[in-house]
């Protein structure tokens, strides 16, 4: 089971120099923050491998810390993984299930360790047709570690996120991921263009032999050359390129069936690509001060409706 990038050091590195205290505790990396009028503190650690937790140091940690619980989001074990159930069991024993999930439940994932050949036979056909119109119709695709081209995929993340109405990371936050992975030579831009203009663009991060895609854009100028469709076969082959055994497409809908689930209008973009579709087990909190982590969920699921209603 391979420890995600939300676990890894490089993202521990980012969040306390973001302001957001990171705090890792054996093997697991959790953020603190403070739970609004009080003194208290809740944790959140997204995608971990509960085999990795040791409840005992993290309990104390914890309470050296004045947290209430921590939010284990949507750990990274699939249902279909052969540990899935001993992984749920972990949890259960220490944990109470969480009222919600940060993090998307479903995903996508490709093997990369496929050729071509392979990859392009198991997409969607509509994928590959737009694929070849896109390279007929003059789209360039150019990969980028500079930081100029930051400026021009953050405005093409910007535009979509007011387009799409989600709650997008702001220019600090995503240049502070883009900065410091780039250090190490794990953050990448894929930029699709026609005429030496912008259409869309990706942010890709890698960590041990995975690539991922968690932030992207693009522009609803010239739809139709299907710029996006190419930029996303563009990156399998990025991928195959710099060695990465797997692309982690960071989250989709829990079911494809479900038109209303907030995540399926991408997830069926993502899904064209042939990956395979997983769930993710469910989420859980640990708690060790339970009156005032009933009194913080509660006005979590007002603070959530509201958000909801404002979108």
């Amino acid at each position: 089971m391979k420890t995600h990038v939300l676990q890894s050091e490089l993202w521990e590195k980012f969040k306390n120099d973001y302001g957001t205290p990171a705090i890792r505790v054996g093997k697991i990396l959790y953020t603190k923050h403070r739970i609004p009028f009080s003194n208290y503190y809740y944790g959140y650690c997204a995608r971990v491998n509960p085999s990795d937790i040791d409840f005992d140091a993290l309990e104390k940690s914890l309470k050296e810390n004045n947290c209430v619980a921590v939010h284990f989001d949507v750990p990274n074990v699939t249902k279909d993984d052969e540990n899935a159930e001993k992984a749920e069991k972990i949890l259960k024993e220490k944990c109470v299930k969480s009222r919600r999930e940060e993090f998307a439940k479903g995903n996508f994932l490709m093997d990369l360790t496929k050729d071509e050949k392979e990859i392009l036979a198991n997409m969607h056909k509509k994928h590959r047709y737009n694929i070849g119109l896109a390279e007929k119709k003059g789209v360039k695709v150019r990969e980028s570690t500079d930081d100029a081209d930051f400026d021009i995929f953050y405005d093409l993340y910007a535009e979509t996120a007011k387009r799409q109405r989600f709650f997008g990371r702001s220019k600090t936050y995503l240049g502070k991921v883009w900065k410091i992975f780039r250090e190490e030579n794990a953050s990448f831009l894929l930029i699709a263009e026609h005429d030496e203009k912008p259409l869309s663009a990706w942010m890709l991060l890698t960590y041990e032999n995975v690539l991922y895609y968690p932030y992207g854009g693009s522009t609803e100028r010239d739809k139709n050359l299907q710029s996006s469709c190419l930029l996303g076969w563009e990156a399998i082959k990025f991928g195959k390129k710099i060695g990465c055994e797997l692309f982690d497409m960071w989250g989709a809908a829990e079911d494809m069936s479900n038109k209303n689930d907030q995540y399926y209008g991408f997830s069926v973009f993502k899904q064209k690509f042939g990956a395979r579709h997983v769930t993710y087990i469910d989420s859980y909190d640990f708690v060790i001060n339970e009156p005032v982590y009933k009194m913080f969920t509660v006005a979590n699921d007002v603070r959530w409706k509201l958000l909801n209603i404002l979108k």
